[in-house]
C-alpha cells in the first residue's frame, strides 16, 4: 500500500514538474549550478568516472531526479543533502540548464567486441525503446550515450537488486533480465558513444 501511495506521488510530482519545466529560467539555472560543477564537471560534463554527467540531460529528467533525491526517493550522501532545499523552479531552472549544455565527446572508449554487440543489446533490452534511438533520452529517461561507464555500470547493478528507485519500475524491471556480462557490455559501450 505504501509502495502504491509512494508511486503515485512520484507520478504527481512527475506531471507538475514536466508542466512547471515550460516555464523554466536556464539562466538561474546556470547560477543555481555553480555548485554542482564540483562533482558534475563544468557544465555538466563529469570528469570523475563515479559521477554522472549532466549535459545535454532531458530537462524532464534532471528537474525529476532532484525532486527524487528531495524527497528521499533516491539517496545519496551528496545529492540528498543538496536537493533538500531545493525548490520546484529550481529544479527546473536547473534542468533547463542542464538540458541546454553540449555533452563532451566520450572520455571512454569501447572494447571492439563490445561495439559490434552493443546496438543489438540495446534492442534485445529494449534501451532504444525508452531512451530513443540515439540513446540521448527524451522526457524523464536520461541520455545514456556518452555517460560514464562507471557510473552506468553502478546504476545498472543498483536497479537489478532492485535498490534504486524509479518512477514507473521500468528499469528495475528491464534490469533483471541483465546478466553480469550484459551489465559490463551495455555499460562499455554506451559509455563510449558519442552523444548526438
Amino acid at each position: 500500500m505504501l509502495r502504491q501511495v509512494s508511486a503515485a506521488a512520484l507520478v504527481a510530482a512527475f506531471l507538475f514538474l514536466a508542466h512547471a519545466a515550460q516555464a523554466a529560467d536556464p539562466k538561474a539555472g546556470e547560477e543555481k549550478a555553480q555548485v554542482c560543477a564540483a562533482c558534475h564537471g563544468p557544465g555538466g560534463n563529469s570528469v570523475i568516472p563515479a559521477n554522472p554527467s549532466l549535459a545535454q540531460q532531458p530537462a524532464q529528467f534532471i528537474a525529476t531526479a532532484l525532486y527524487q533525491f528531495r524527497e528521499g526517493n533516491r539517496k545519496d550522501p551528496q545529492m540528498s543533502p543538496m536537493a533538500a532545499k531545493l525548490e520546484n523552479p529550481e529544479l527546473n531552472d536547473l534542468g533547463a540548464y542542464f538540458a541546454s549544455q553540449k555533452a563532451a565527446p566520450p572520455q571512454h572508449k569501447a572494447k571492439p567486441e563490445n561495439e559490434k554487440a552493443g546496438p543489438e543489446m540495446t534492442k534485445k533490452f529494449n534501451c532504444s525503446q525508452c531512451h530513443g534511438p540515439k540513446l540521448m533520452g527524451q522526457q524523464h529517461i536520461p541520455r545514456l550515450a556518452g555517460q560514464q561507464y562507471e557510473y552506468l555500470r553502478a546504476q545498472l547493478r543498483l536497479f537489478k537488486a532492485q535498490k534504486r528507485s524509479d518512477i514507473d519500475g521500468n528499469m528495475t524491471a528491464a534490469a533483471q533480465a541483465l546478466s553480469d556480462q550484459d551489465v559490463e557490455v551495455l555499460s562499455d559501450y554506451l559509455a563510449g558513444l558519442t552523444p548526438q
